[in-house]
């Protein structure tokens, strides 16, 4: 089950998003783009697909801007290729870190990272080093609910834990009845925010005031990098 820390490691990203929004989109059309490659340019049939649409209309991206990037994936367009790759590292303070990229240039994006994480009192790991405390988990926030109409949509669906703060919700589940969650929700007439696959910690961390201001320096810093998608931490 989820800690209380990951639902301020929900809200920290999502502050962050918003505070760099200029950077949004060209993050979701490397989504956009690699999913397409992957699995197809039909969102009816392409689940990562589907994802990615998503947030790019929650990021208010045109319609032309995501079917480029869709046309780019499946080789209609100019042809852009990334690959997924996962780095991990430490924060300040012991704080582990995993950072989800799309990349062009593996070697780019690893001196970048390391010289981001060296010189703000991180270190990069080596593949495995922190993951092991960490759990995939199919996430979803949900906005103007209540726990008792997601329990009873979306427990049978395959929903682990739910939990919120007001009438948003984050609701966990196994990553493989992420779509199915998902669905239950929708069919119950509760508006979806955001669906994805996310990084649980198992066990956190607590800092004080003056390393959680560098771990938060540490963290805007990598987000705001290019190649990086998403940064999960163990904080509590």
């Amino acid at each position: 089950m989820a800690g209380h820390s990951a639902w301020k490691n929900i809200k920290h990203r999502k502050a962050a998003v918003d505070k760099k929004r200029g950077k949004v989109w060209s993050k979701i059309s490397r989504q956009l783009i690699v999913a397409a490659q992957k699995g197809g340019g039909d969102p009816a049939f392409n689940p990562s697909l589907r994802f990615a649409v998503d947030a790019a209309r929650a990021a208010n991206m045109p319609r032309d801007t995501i079917e480029k990037a869709i046309k780019k994936g499946t080789g209609e367009g100019s042809e852009e290729r990334y690959e997924h790759a996962r780095y991990e590292g430490y924060a300040p303070g012991g704080v582990a870190l995993i950072i989800e990229c799309l990349i062009a240039n593996a070697n780019k994006a690893a001196a970048d990272l390391r010289v981001i994480l060296d010189k703000n009192g991180g270190k990069i790991g080596v593949p495995g080093s922190v993951a092991f405390g960490f759990s995939q988990k199919g996430q979803v926030i949900v906005e103007g609910a209540t726990e008792e109409r997601l329990m009873n949509c979306c427990l049978d669906a395959g929903a682990e834990d739910i939990q919120g703060e007001g009438d948003v919700f984050q609701v966990l589940c196994p990553p493989s009845d992420l779509m199915a969650v998902r669905t239950a929700i929708e069919s119950a007439g509760m508006a979806v925010d955001s669906a994805e696959i996310v990084w649980v910690p198992m066990q956190t961390v607590e800092v004080d005031e003056a390393t959680l201001a560098l771990v938060e320096k540490l963290v805007d810093l990598i987000e705001d990098q290019d190649d990086v998608q998403k940064v999960y931490t163990n904080l509590a």
